[in-house]
């Protein structure tokens, strides 16, 4: 099985996102990212979808997203020709002896401390998931209370959209 990346035009109404999930589960495949939000349009969203399936089953249900009415336009996305990014939110225990070390950990991975009470700090990182994972591997021992963190959105590197001439093909 293989990763990959559906970048998925919609149209910005209720229910889209219900159907296009239903899709991928009616064939039994396992949405392993999803993150929708609203694109340069306000009347379109774009949903990053990474299943991990191989390519033939992948095709159908491209074909089968297409004929949605809602569906603008499907493109996977080759990983080495596109940004991608996720973000984390943490909460790690700390107290007067790790506050600074745990400070550090966050600055050397370019994250940033977003709140700070007197037994926990909450971080926020950005990054491809190699960079979050690694982050969370050194945070660990200090204890994380708590985590959360997005889907991945990812969007094509250099000058062409896939949002230029988004109408239904």
């Amino acid at each position: 099985m293989k990763k990959h990346i559906l970048s998925v035009l919609v149209e910005n109404k209720p229910g889209v996102l219900t159907r296009i999930a239903a899709l991928f589960s009616r064939r039994g495949f396992n949405i392993d990212s999803l993150a929708v939000g609203p694109t340069e349009n306000q009347a379109v969203s774009r949903m990053t979808v990474v299943v991990d399936v191989e390519d033939l089953p992948l095709e159908q249900v491209t074909k089968q997203l297409n004929k949605l009415v809602e569906v603008l336009k499907v493109v996977e996305l080759d990983p080495d020709a596109t940004v991608s990014r996720r973000i984390l939110l943490v909460k790690v225990r700390i107290d007067a002896t790790t506050r600074a070390d745990v400070i550090q950990t966050a600055e050397l991975f370019r994250a940033r401390v977003v709140d700070v009470a007197a037994d926990s700090v909450t971080i926020e990182a950005t990054g491809r998931l190699a960079k979050l994972e690694a982050l969370l591997g050194l945070l660990e021992p200090y204890g994380v209370k708590e985590l959360v963190q997005s889907g991945m959105v990812a969007i094509g590197r250099g000058s062409r959209s896939i949002t230029d001439r988004a109408a239904k093909h």
